[in-house]
């Protein structure tokens, strides 16, 4: 069963900030060790910021990159937030992508 994990945002729920990025972290750190992973994440809106240098999530996307998992930044937002030098350009993607992605998942999960 292909599942899809959508990120929206730097924090996860409707938290202070500092609160809602400590839980986004421990989510995707947690996800990793998980036996059963999504086959996509995608990150569109102000959660591209998960996947960009810098980012104290970037051991998480490593390790989900490397698990196998696909990641993928929406192409718009990133530009939106000028982060195209700092995403590897081949998690970079646009919306009939996107679109395909989420069509063709069985769950698709919001975050």
């Amino acid at each position: 069963m292909s599942k899809t994990i959508i990120i929206n945002n730097e924090i996860m729920g409707n938290a202070p900030e500092e609160l809602g990025k400590k839980v986004m972290g421990s989510f995707l750190r947690k996800l990793c060790s998980e036996e059963k992973k999504p086959k996509t994440i995608v990150f569109y809106t102000a959660g591209v910021k998960l996947v960009a240098k810098g980012s104290p999530v970037l051991d998480a996307i490593d390790g989900l990159l490397a698990a196998g998992v696909e990641i993928i930044a929406c192409g718009t937002c990133v530009n939106y937030y000028d982060l195209a030098d700092k995403i590897a350009p081949e998690l970079i993607s646009d919306m009939p992508t996107i679109i395909s992605v989420l069509m063709n998942s069985d769950t698709v999960i919001t975050i």
